[in-house]
């Protein structure tokens, strides 16, 4: 039993035959060609010499063409709709769009996260601290450029009212609340030109001290140490050293002074220089 399919297939193959075994006409083709051009050139006997147009005879010359020109695109065209319909249907595929690249896959790096507001730090919340290098540099506490005072040991220096223009005399004064056991006190007076050492005097007993002047390093070096075993009764004291100097008002301003001593088991120390201040107490 012959199918439907085998039918098919026998047609589809004949036509695929027909069609390459099909040559058109060309003689026939030209030989009409021909007798229409033909037309235009002369009328029939008895025609008395008229002749048609000539647009009438290039009308049946493009009748012709266009006659030929029909019979072979109908041939293509069934040979066309059977191959067509032999072919496997065609099925469309759904493709997903292409995605649009990355910032990461342009540039290599990730975005930037979106600007916002900076979030509040609840109360109560501590904020971490900062880095050493973004904080202020904290204030260092200068040491003064002179310690009158340690305990019940007070002091003062001053040049004394009688100086002149060719001599001076620079005094030091100690308080003390307690006695002291040990002490040593020292001047030194800049060297300003002309200075040397005329005396020096204190108010306390002479024998109790020893005393001591040097030039040194450019100052005039006075210096009052206590003896082993003498004592030193609370009150106020003075140590003063007197000296030369060329001629004029002289500048103090390079001069110092410094005390050591011993409170029972205390260790006391002040210094200072010779500028105008207030007593103490």
């Amino acid at each position: 039993m012959t199918g439907r399919g085998d039918v098919d297939e026998e047609l589809r193959a004949r036509l695929h035959e027909a069609a390459g075994a099909h040559e058109p006409d060309r003689a026939r083709i030209l030989a009409r060609v021909d007798r229409g051009m033909a037309g235009q050139g002369g009328g029939r006997p008895g025609d008395h010499g008229t002749t048609r147009p000539p647009l009438l005879g290039w009308a049946r010359v493009a009748g012709a063409t266009a006659a030929v020109a029909g019979v072979l695109a109908v041939g293509g065209y069934t040979v066309a709709s059977a191959l067509k319909d032999d072919a496997p249907p065609q099925r469309s595929v759904a493709t997903s769009p292409t995605p649009a690249p990355s910032p990461e896959a342009a540039t290599g790096r990730a975005p930037a996260p979106p600007a916002g507001p900076t979030p509040s730090v609840p109360p109560g919340t501590e904020t971490p601290d900062a880095p050493a290098s973004s904080r202020p540099p904290a204030a260092t506490a200068q040491p003064p450029v002179s310690a009158v005072e340690d305990g019940p040991l007070w002091s003062d220096g001053s040049v004394d009212p009688h100086s002149h223009e060719f001599w001076a005399q620079s005094n030091i004064t100690l308080k003390t609340g307690e006695p002291l056991t040990a002490l040593t006190v020292e001047l030194v007076v800049a060297q300003t030109g002309g200075v040397t050492s005329t005396g020096a005097w204190r108010s306390l007993p002479e024998e109790d001290f020893t005393f001591t002047v040097e030039e040194r390093d450019g100052f005039l070096v006075h210096r009052w140490t206590l003896k082993q075993g003498r004592t030193v009764p609370a009150g106020e004291w003075m140590f003063a050293g007197q000296y030369d100097h060329e001629r004029g008002d002289r500048d103090a301003g390079g001069d110092r002074y410094s005390a050591t001593a011993t409170a029972g088991s205390e260790r006391l120390s002040v210094r200072g220089d010779f500028a105008p201040r207030g007593g103490g107490s």
